[in-house]
């Protein structure tokens, strides 16, 4: 696994290595030590799958307020996406600032995103399936969001989204 530190604080690309031979290949995609040794979350309470029929599917931008906030280490297992987190935290330098990767079954990239940061994906493909490992469980009550096209943040998507459900497009700006 090669951990490369993004632009943003706290955020980081993880690139699996696979092994490959002539029945396919083999990838390590989570090692307990590798992620204590770059001071990542390494202790995950839930794993979440979220599939998208349709290309251009926009999901996002979500988080949990605290005390529930969660980190997450986001995976795309079938398809590809462009996978987005948003800086929270009012006191970091890096406020309202956003990063992207894509992510797809292909390229096995994997984007941590640390508590504090909003996470939102737009689906580049049909039937793209994405793996979440997520730190923190769910709470409903500590369940937000904030729009995906909010003008203070001023995220490039790759494209208009054809799919978004109302929940996402109805979070409020910032």
């Amino acid at each position: 696994m090669q951990f490369t530190r993004t632009d943003l604080e706290g955020v980081w690309l993880i690139e699996c290595s696979p092994i490959a031979d002539e029945r396919g290949s083999f990838a390590r995609t989570f090692c307990f030590d590798e992620m204590e040794r770059h001071g990542l979350e390494s202790r995950y309470v839930q794993h979440s799958l979220s599939r998208s029929r349709q290309k251009h599917t926009l999901r996002g931008l979500h988080f949990q307020s605290e005390p529930h906030g969660e980190g997450k280490l986001v995976s795309c297992l079938a398809g590809a996406i462009w996978d987005v987190a948003v800086d929270l935290r009012p006191q970091s330098k890096n406020y309202l600032r956003w990063t992207a990767a894509e992510l797809s079954a292909e390229n096995m990239h994997q984007l941590y995103i640390p508590k504090g940061f909003a996470h939102g994906f737009l689906s580049l493909t049909e039937d793209a399936a994405v793996g979440y490992l997520i730190s923190t469980r769910y709470e409903p009550a500590a369940s937000r969001g904030v729009r995906y096209d909010d003008p203070k943040i001023g995220i490039t998507w790759p494209a208009e989204p054809a799919a978004i459900s109302e929940k996402d497009r109805s979070w409020p700006a910032l």
